[in-house]
C-alpha cells in the first residue's frame, strides 16, 4: 500500500537521537496506529513497548533483534520486534520507514 486514506496525523514529529530520526504519528479510525519516519546513517537503539512490524520503504540497515540475531534489510523488506524488547539499528543509508504497532 502506498498510501493511507482516512487517517488523522499528529502534527508534532517525533524526533530522536539528535534529529537523525524522525517520525509522525498516523492513527486510523480502527484504532491502529503507524509512524512514517526517516533515519539517516548511524547507529540507533530502540526500545518496544507494543509489538511492531518495521517495514523499510527505502534504505538499508543491519538490525541486531532481540535473541541475538542479526539481519540486513533494504528498502521492500520488513522485520518484526516483539514486544518490550530492545532492537539496535545499524543505517548503511539513509532510510524511509513504516512501523506499525501491533496489539
Amino acid at each position: 500500500m502506498s498510501e493511507f486514506n482516512n487517517v488523522s496525523i499528529v502534527k508534532q514529529a517525533n524526533v530522536y537521537f539528535d534529529g537523525k530520526v524522525n517520525s509522525r504519528t498516523i492513527r486510523f479510525a480502527d484504532g491502529a496506529v503507524k509512524t512514517l519516519g526517516f533515519m539517516q546513517p548511524g547507529e540507533y537503539t530502540f526500545n518496544t513497548a507494543d509489538p511492531e512490524l518495521m517495514e523499510i520503504l527505502t534504505g538499508e540497515m543491519d538490525v541486531l533483534l532481540p535473541g541475538g540475531e542479526t539481519i540486513t534489510v533494504k528498502g521492500g523488506e520488513s522485520f518484526n520486534v516483539p514486544g518490550n524488547a530492545r532492537f539496535t539499528v545499524q543505517v548503511r543509508t539513509a532510510s524511509d520507514y513504516c512501523c506499525s504497532f501491533l496489539k
